[in-house]
């Protein structure tokens, strides 16, 4: 009589731990600059022997782990241009991670940050930085968020910012932000002043009115994406978001609005309520 061998359902982590050994081996051998640590079942960066020795590598993906603490010693890998950390359990990131002098494009999103390290904004040269989905808010970025001018892309959607700071409008490079189902229930004038901005999204927030600076961005062409849907418009704003977001902005510039904006700026009504149940989030699960 045979017997069938019995089928677990413990998760061979130790097998999928080999794999990523088997990568960081196989990377040395041909001194590979692109590690791909993808869905590997990695808890820990500690576990990947040699991983931190790797000093040419240039991209390295650990997405889709199980990684809940990102080890300073991950700044001793000096070429790294793109890291993505995206969809693991990580609450917080070294501050070494910004000494990184080549990094271009860092990945944090659908984790569980609720801050971000002190000097974090030290970036020299980032270009693209995601942080969608995420428990962040203004109170816990650093204070030098906003001085990261080789910005190009900030993805800071499905977090709980309720304002943002006016030093945005240091990001004079930034072509895309990404502000969408967030908790918003103001946007800084200052914002005007990212003129290079092509890409603006606020949809899913709790605004009722823009500043009428905004209205000076470039955000009407074919190309731009400028999105506001799902929010609290004032009604001629609601108004002119039907027939189409570049009517929008060309009401923000009339004088009709300026005089609307600065009622409902002086008047002070309560903001809208929040509509959003954040509290089922995946990013505050405890597990």
């Amino acid at each position: 009589m045979s017997h069938q061998p019995l089928v677990s359902c413990i998760p061979n982590t130790g097998a999928k731990m080999s794999k990523a050994k088997k990568v960081i081996e196989e990377a040395k051998e041909i001194n590979n600059p692109e590690i791909d640590l993808v869905d590997k079942g990695i808890a820990n960066l500690d576990e990947v022997p040699g991983l931190f020795n790797l000093a040419n590598i240039t991209r390295l993906s650990l997405s889709h782990n199980k990684i809940r603490t990102v080890p300073a010693a991950l700044a001793n890998l000096m070429n790294l241009e793109i890291l993505n950390l995206a969809n693991n359990l990580i609450e917080e990131l070294p501050s070494s991670l910004s000494s990184l002098p080549k990094l271009r494009i860092l990945n944090v999103s659908l984790n569980r940050l609720n801050m971000l390290p002190r000097g974090f904004g030290a970036f020299p040269v980032l270009e693209i930085l995601d942080l969608t989905y995420n428990n962040l808010e203004e109170k816990t970025l650093p204070g030098n968020f906003f001085m990261m001018e080789s910005l190009r892309a900030l993805y800071l959607g499905d977090n709980d910012f309720e304002y943002i700071p006016p030093e945005i409008g240091n990001l004079k490079n930034l072509q895309i932000l990404s502000l969408r189902e967030n908790d918003l229930i103001e946007v800084p004038r200052e914002l005007a002043q990212v003129t290079r901005l092509r890409e603006l999204h606020l949809q899913g927030n709790r605004l009722v009115v823009l500043p009428p600076e905004i209205g000076t961005l470039d955000l009407a062409s074919n190309k731009a994406v400028l999105r506001l849907e799902g929010n609290f418009w004032v009604p001629p704003i609601e108004d002119q978001l039907k027939l189409g977001p570049s009517h929008v902005l060309d009401y923000l510039r009339s004088e009709t609005y300026r005089v609307l904006y600065s009622r409902h700026v002086s008047a002070r009504p309560p903001p809208p309520p929040q509509t959003l149940d954040k509290s089922k989030k995946a990013s505050r699960a405890r597990s």
